[in-house]
């Protein structure tokens, strides 16, 4: 494995060992691991190429891999695949270590929360509304957030538990929460319900104000927080709100 300088990232090594940690058991425990280390491979917008040159092998074994051609690596490759994973990433700045840090700091998995961010300083909230090209339906009791967290709704709503889904929403107070996969709404809101404090603002994502359920606005205006939907394809809402921390 080449062994030039890495990046600074401000991470804690322990944060990063948990990480590895989590990448490598999620392969090794996957029924198609080839095409688990892909997904992690892209989330990090990494090239089989560029792991490759870190691995010191050539891109067609990553390709092998990844394909099911070579049969299931082993702990001692999985865990240099994700050793270069997580060193391709240092050296590019350490933002989707930072990133998956952050969520699994949180206690959830990066496909529940798929982004967890904190501002250097206060936001308007119109200003996060208008980064991702939403529409706000009521302007709640407050005009800023220092933060936000995209949820993806229907994976929480599967796999959380109520005593999770209080968690995750009851860490997002000063915060924007964004939900991702939504079809009307409902679901989301009527849970919001139960948390104390409630978000600044939320966003659904997925529906306009057409498709929206009916007593979205009315709940909002109870609970005093701003609500908005948008439909910016999914990945372009994400690679704007990542910019934004």
């Amino acid at each position: 494995m080449c062994g030039h300088g890495r990046g600074v990232v401000a991470v804690s090594e322990r944060a990063r060992a948990e990480l590895a940690n989590r990448i490598a058991g999620e392969i090794t425990l996957s029924a198609e691991p080839g095409a688990t280390i892909r997904k992690w491979r892209t989330d990090f917008d990494i090239s089989q190429t560029d792991l490759a040159a870190e691995l010191d092998v050539s891109a067609s074994v990553i390709s092998d891999y990844e394909s099911g051609r070579r049969e299931s690596p082993g702990i001692g490759v999985v865990s240099r695949i994700v050793t270069g994973l997580l060193a391709v990433d240092a050296d590019r700045g350490g933002a989707h270590i930072r990133h998956h840090a952050r969520i699994l700091s949180a206690g959830f998995e990066s496909d529940i929360v798929e982004d967890l961010r904190e501002y250097p300083t206060t936001m308007p909230i119109a200003a996060l509304i208008d980064a991702i090209d939403a529409t706000v339906i009521t302007t709640g009791e407050h005009t800023a957030i220092s933060g936000h967290t995209v949820i993806n709704s229907i994976e929480a709503i599967t796999r959380l538990s109520s005593e999770e889904f209080y968690r995750l929403y009851g860490q997002s107070t000063s915060r924007a929460l964004i939900f991702t996969g939504v079809t009307r709404g409902e679901s989301p809101l009527v849970a919001l319900r139960v948390v104390t404090p409630t978000p600044h603002a939320v966003v659904l994502h997925g529906v306009d104000r057409e498709t929206l359920w009916p007593h979205a606005a009315d709940l909002a205006a109870i609970d005093g927080y701003t609500l908005a939907v948008a439909t910016t394809p999914t990945d372009t809402m994400l690679e704007t709100l990542r910019a934004l921390g």
